[in-house]
Formats: C-alpha cells, structure tokens, sequence
C-alpha cells in the first residue's frame, strides 16, 4: 500500500512541476519576443469560433480547458476542501496552474496559425 501511496505522490508531484513550468514558459513568453499577455486574451474569442467553424483545430485542447474550468468553478469537488484544508486547494492550484499555462500556449499556437493564414493567397493549385 505504502508502495503505491509512494508512487500517486510521485504522479502528482510531476503533474505539478510539468504544470508551473507551462505557466512559467507561457507568462515569459512576451518577455522572450511572444506575444504579449493582453492580445492573446484578446485572441480567445477568434480561437473559439475558428474552432467551432472547423478551420482552426483546437477542438480536443478547447474541450479539455473548458472541463478544467469547470472542474475549478464546480461546487463538487474530487478533493474537498473543508475536510482537507490546504491539500483539498492543492489539486484546484494545480489545475488552475495548468490552465492558466495550457491557454497561454494555446493561444500563442493560435495567434501563430493566424498570422501563417494571412499570408497564403486563396485560389486553386494548377498542376
């Protein structure tokens, strides 16, 4: 038992670092010549509607960010906090942590794909 408490603790503790250093990469993204934090907010409703138009495909990370947002604002919690305290806050940090990280990459991907898209010339390939 001890065997396999050892290794959940290991998981969870990759899980957290992978997350803070997605966040990190993300929020020094501008400061490293990407984009800065202000249009790729602004660059989530564009995201969102060429998603669900079928053009750009973020589908599956879109569904994924939205159910970790909903796991973050749900009143049902897998960890509660009032019996736990600090470690029923820990797995909503961690997933706040890693959202906050997976939409400043994401956005920077979509912001990439834009402007990638503004530069080809619509029409028809003739062989």
């Amino acid at each position: 038992m001890k065997r396999k408490e050892g290794a959940d603790m290991a998981t969870n503790t990759l899980r957290r670092t992978a997350a803070f250093r997605a966040l990190f990469r993300a929020l020094t993204a501008g400061s490293r010549g990407g984009p800065p934090l202000g249009r790729r907010i602004a660059a989530l409703p564009r995201m969102v509607a060429a998603t669900f138009r079928g053009e750009y495909d973020g589908g599956l990370r879109l569904a994924l960010m939205t159910a970790a947002t909903a796991y973050v604002l749900s009143p049902v919690d897998l960890v509660p906090e009032l019996a736990l305290m600090i470690f029923g806050l820990a797995d909503d940090a961690v997933m706040v942590t890693w959202l906050a990280g997976a939409v400043l990459d994401e956005t920077e991907r979509f912001l990439d794909w834009e402007a990638r898209r503004a530069s080809v010339i619509p029409g028809k390939v003739v062989h």
